[in-house]
C-alpha cells in the first residue's frame, strides 16, 4: 500500500472516529449530570429529614417547657418523679403599722425560724389583679333573697292593715320589722353598686405569699423503690416539713396552710397566664377545654349524615301531614256523599227488610209498602233538588 492510500485511510478513520469520540463525551456528560442530580436529591431529602427531626426536637423541648409533670396529692411532681414540691400559702401581716416592740418580736421570731431550717425552701410572691366577679355574683344572690323576703313582709303588712283585725301595737311592730328589712335591702344594693364601680378599676392588685418546700428522690436513699412508694415517702416527708414550717412562722404572726391540688393548679395557671388570667379565669378555661392538648372536629360525613337525617325527618313529617289532610278530605267527601244519599240508603234498607219479612206481612202488603217507598223516594229526590237549588242561590 503506497503512501497516498495510507493517507486516505487515515482521513477516513479520522472522519469516523471524531463523531464517535464526541458522542462518547456527550454520553459521559449526561451520565455525570444524572449522577449529580440524584446525589443532590438524596442530600436534599437528608437535609429535609434532619430539618424535620430538628423541628420534632424543638416541639419536644416546647413540651418540656412546663417545669412540672403532674399535680397529685397536694404535690407538684417534677423531672419524671425525681423531685416533689409542696406549697404553703401564707397570710401577710402589716409590718409597717406595728410598733417597734412588735417589729422586734417579729424579726426575732423570723430569725429563729431561719435558724431551724435544715432543708432548702423558696419564698414566692405572686401579684394578682383582684377579680370581684365571683364575689359580686354571690352577693347578688344574697341581696335577691333579702328582696324576696322584703316583698313577702310588705304583702303581709298590707294584708294586716287592710283586714282591720290587728291592733295598732301589732301593726307598729310589723312596720318596724318591714323597715329593718327595707334598710337591709337598700344597704345591699348600695354595696353592690359601689363594688361594681370599684371593679371597673383594673389597678386593684393583691399580693399572695408562698413558701415552696422541695423533696428529692435521692433523699430516700433507696434506688429500688417504685414510683408509688417514692411518692408516699415524699408526701409524708413534705407534710412533716410543711407542718414544722407552719408552726415556726406562727410566732411571727403569719398563718399558713398547705395548698390542695386544685389550689396548686390555680397557682400555676396564674404563674403561666398572668395577662390572660385577669379576663379569662381558671374555671372558664377548664370549662372551655383548655386543659386538653388538642381538639378534633367531627367527621364531615357524620355531619352530612346528621343533616340528611334532619332533612328526611322534615320531609317525612311534611308528607305525613299532607296525607293526613288528604285522608281527612276523603273521609269528609264520603260523609258528604253519605249525607246526600241518606234517603236512598234508608229506602234500600227498608226494602230489604220488607223482602225479608214477606212471609209475615204478606205479599200484597209488601208490594204496597214498596210502592210507597218508591213514591217517597221520588218526592224526596225532587225536594232534595229544590233544596239544593235554594242553598246554592242563598250561597251566591
Amino acid at each position: 500500500m503506497d503512501s497516498e492510500a495510507k493517507l486516505q485511510l487515515i482521513q477516513l478513520l479520522t472522519y469516523v472516529l471524531i463523531p464517535v469520540i464526541i458522542l462518547i463525551i456527550v454520553l459521559i456528560g449526561f451520565l455525570l449530570y444524572i449522577h449529580f442530580k440524584n446525589k443532590f436529591k438524596t442530600s436534599s431529602k437528608k437535609s429535609n429529614k434532619n430539618k424535620i427531626d430538628n423541628e420534632m426536637q424543638d416541639k419536644q423541648s416546647i413540651l418540656n417547657f412546663m417545669e412540672f409533670d403532674n399535680i397529685e396529692d397536694s404535690m407538684i411532681i417534677q423531672k419524671n418523679g425525681t423531685r416533689y414540691l409542696m406549697v404553703i400559702g401564707c397570710q401577710g401581716i402589716n409590718y409597717d403599722l406595728m410598733s417597734i416592740v412588735e417589729k422586734n418580736s417579729v424579726e426575732e421570731a423570723f430569725v429563729q425560724f431561719l435558724n431551724t431550717l435544715r432543708y432548702p425552701i423558696q419564698i414566692y410572691i405572686q401579684t394578682r389583679s383582684v377579680n370581684l366577679e365571683n364575689s359580686l355574683q354571690a352577693y347578688r344572690q344574697k341581696v335577691k333573697e333579702v328582696e324576696n323576703k322584703y316583698n313577702t313582709m310588705l304583702m303581709r303588712y298590707n294584708q294586716m292593715r287592710n283586714s282591720g283585725n290587728y291592733s295598732n301595737e301589732q301593726l307598729s311592730k310589723a312596720y318596724f320589722e318591714l323597715t329593718k328589712q327595707s334598710n337591709l335591702y337598700e344597704y345591699g344594693q348600695s354595696v353592690i353598686n359601689d363594688t361594681e364601680r370599684m371593679s371597673l378599676n383594673q389597678n386593684i392588685l393583691n399580693k399572695s405569699y408562698y413558701i415552696i418546700v422541695p423533696y428529692y428522690a435521692l433523699e430516700a436513699g433507696n434506688e429500688k423503690l417504685d414510683k408509688a412508694e417514692l411518692k408516699n415517702i415524699a408526701f409524708s416527708e413534705l407534710y412533716t416539713r410543711c407542718q414544722s414550717i407552719i408552726s415556726s412562722i406562727a410566732p411571727c404572726g403569719v398563718r399558713g396552710k398547705i395548698l390542695r391540688s386544685n389550689e396548686l393548679v390555680e397557682l400555676l395557671y396564674m404563674a403561666y397566664n398572668r395577662d390572660e388570667a385577669e379576663t379569662f379565669g381558671l374555671e372558664k378555661a377548664l370549662q372551655a377545654g383548655f386543659n386538653e392538648l388538642y381538639s378534633t372536629a367531627p367527621d364531615v360525613y357524620e355531619k352530612k349524615m346528621r343533616e340528611l337525617d334532619r332533612i328526611i325527618d322534615e320531609r317525612a313529617m311534611k308528607k305525613a301531614r299532607e296525607k293526613v289532610k288528604e285522608a281527612k278530605s276523603e273521609l269528609q267527601r264520603q260523609v258528604e256523599e253519605k249525607e246526600e244519599n241518606i234517603d236512598d240508603i234508608v229506602n234500600e234498607i227498608a226494602k230489604m227488610i220488607l223482602e225479608e219479612n214477606e212471609p209475615y206481612i204478606g205479599k200484597e202488603v209488601k208490594e204496597k209498602a214498596i210502592e210507597k217507598l218508591t213514591e217517597t223516594k221520588e218526592g224526596g229526590a225532587t225536594d232534595g233538588k229544590k233544596t239544593t237549588r235554594r242553598r246554592k242561590s242563598t250561597t251566591v
